[in-house]
């Protein structure tokens, strides 16, 4: 078989369905808040300290990762809430929106790169608790897909009141510098622009950098002028001790100097422009990049924001992929989970995506099961389509929506553990990229078996829909409060004290549960890497798609021709004679 044969999938929606107009007017309330806090985010400390910024003669951080990218083409941030709500620093606490530092997936001359850049209104680019942990999540993004990075440098260093939670361990400050050492070794570019303070930590993380540029306000040192002694005495700014003049003309730290932000961003995106171009256009094949049939602002319509309520899985598909065009692979095995192959963007990628609603049961003609659930053929398809892709080198997208595994009798009676650890294996020895995507429910197992984020894939995507944890706050409190209640889960108590402790703390451990479901609790502790209004997976997921297939040479990519897919049609049940 020498080509996938695509089939259209999914249906144009009715343009008067009172359903679909309610899940899209409860969607779009989601995506209004999810646009504001975003909007209050990207303020940083506010006008205030933006005006002091300007007023210096510099750009914001925002301004400078605006100008990176091509015009035109969108930013694709990512872990924007990271400490979202938090205040550090004791009763004289303040906040430190996205932790004090933008990352994103940016479009420099046809190139994806990944950038990392200090946010100079708030403490001066300080680094916070997880500031690192999201530096070092930005830069294990690019080393596993070798995307070019780009440092904007201007950071005062440790935000010191919290410096216990941001300097020791594994995943504290120290970590970047050794991550900068990891993505030189293998081969991926890195440059760094120095605008301002460069102080300590911040003075490090550009050094290793392939080229480095400074302009005429930026200065790097280890330790500034107030910090050496007889500083003031002898009358020494920081800049004369690790200006331009210093690091371009005499340490050799820096390559060029700019006189300005403007020139600095200009001379970044210039060496980007000499740097290999992208493979995305050869994996291709000759195909052309394509929107899908059907609008993708209409999942808006189609996914509905109670939990528990199905919807038809393979319309959220049609307009994900290009030309709403799908190839399914194994269609009549395990069908709680759909897989198959398409494209985004023109190029190959696998999905896996959870089945909602009622289907029959594969063995017991009458009885039915319920979608969501992973079941023993399901994770039998799934496990082996994953390898498949592994093999073939396409990336593989998971489309969450799940409680978790099947239980019972049966389930155990069937190994379902001994199958679910197969898939487990799988996707933790992976090599292809995988793009996780919780839709709505993460749970239990299942959140695992779907390659959750302890799973590690380049980016896991949240909606402000997705409800992640081991299970929903009603269960959790139901078996918290087990020995007081009777099998129709009642209070056994007749005691009307007794009855109202037991009511209350159930209440108190539903609301706690309910409120660490919340993706924006998820996203504050770096549980997520991005919360995205559903109409725009599309264009997160083209983007993360390009960039996996970006680089040269890196990771196993076949051609289509002789993909392990194809022997799957073959050898199973109902295959083709």
């Amino acid at each position: 078989m020498a080509r996938v044969l695509l089939t259209p999938i999914g249906s144009a929606l009715a343009d008067v369905d009172a359903a679909a107009e309610a899940r899209a007017a409860s969607n779009r309330e989601r995506a209004e808040t999810l646009d504001e806090r975003r909007s209050a985010t990207a303020l940083g400390w506010g006008e205030k300290y933006q005006k002091r910024v300007r007023d210096r003669g510099k750009m914001t951080a925002w301004e400078r990762v605006e100008a990176i990218a091509d015009p035109g083409t969108p930013i694709r941030s990512l872990l924007t809430f990271v400490n979202y709500g938090e205040i550090f620093g004791g009763e004289r606490g303040r906040p430190s929106p996205a932790a004090g530092v933008l990352t994103a997936l940016v479009s420099v001359h046809g190139r994806w790169c990944v950038v990392i850049a200090n946010d100079n209104t708030v403490a001066s680019g300080s680094w916070w608790p997880r500031t690192p942990e999201k530096i070092i999540r930005a830069q294990e993004l690019a080393l596993r897909l070798r995307l070019p990075t780009l440092y904007l440098v201007d950071s005062s260093g440790l935000f010191l009141p919290e410096q216990g939670r941001a300097f020791p361990g594994r995943t504290g400050a120290g970590h970047i510098f050794a991550m900068n050492s990891r993505l030189s070794a293998a081969g991926v570019p890195q440059v760094a622009g120095v605008f301002g303070d460069c102080i300590a930590g911040g003075g490090y993380m550009p050094i290793i950098s392939d080229k480095v540029f400074m302009t005429e306000a930026a200065y790097m040192v280890i330790a500034g002028a107030a910090l050496i002694r007889g500083a003031r005495s002898q009358n020494l700014s920081s800049l004369d001790i690790g200006g331009a003049d210093v690091h371009v003309h005499l340490s050799n730290c820096a390559d060029e100097r700019a006189p300005d932000d403007a020139t600095c961003v200009a001379m970044i995106r210039a060496e980007v422009a000499s740097m290999a171009s992208s493979a995305a256009d050869y994996y291709r094949y000759g195909a052309e990049p394509a929107p899908p049939a059907y609008d993708p602002a209409e999942i808006e319509r189609i996914v509905p924001t109670v939990s528990s309520e199905p919807y038809d899985e393979r319309q959220v598909l049609a307009r994900l992929v290009d030309d709403s065009l799908f190839y399914e692979v194994l269609p009549d095995v395990g069908r709680e989970v759909v897989t198959g192959v398409a494209r985004i963007g023109g190029l190959w990628v696998g999905l896996v995506a959870n089945h909602q609603g009622l289907f029959d049961h594969p063995r017991q003609p009458g009885r039915k099961r319920a979608g969501g659930v992973l079941y023993r053929e399901g994770v039998a398809k799934v496990a082996t389509f994953s390898r498949a892709c592994n093999d073939d080198g396409l990336p593989i997208i998971w489309l969450q929506d799940i409680s978790g595994f099947d239980i019972g009798e049966e389930a155990e009676k069937q190994g379902l553990l001994g199958y679910g650890s197969s898939l487990i294996y799988t996707n933790s020895t992976n090599e292809t990229p995988m793009i996780s995507v919780l839709l709505r429910k993460a749970s239990g197992a299942g959140y695992y078996a779907m390659a959750g984020l302890p799973y590690d894939p380049i980016v896991q995507l949240s909606t402000p829909l997705t409800r992640l944890a081991v299970m929903e706050g009603r269960t959790l409190a139901i078996g918290a409060f087990r020995t007081k209640l009777d099998d129709n889960f009642e209070i056994l108590s007749d005691d009307p004290e007794e009855r109202a402790a037991v009511e209350a703390g159930m209440r108190g451990v539903e609301a706690r549960i309910e409120a660490d479901m919340d993706p924006y609790a998820a996203a504050r502790q770096m549980d997520t890497d991005e919360i995205v209004q559903l109409g725009e997976l599309r264009g997160y997921l083209e983007c993360l798609v390009g960039a996996c297939y970006q680089a040269h040479g890196y990771r196993r990519i076949k051609n289509p021709r002789i993909w392990s897919l194809h022997d799957l049609a073959i050898v199973a049940p109902g295959g083709p004679s």
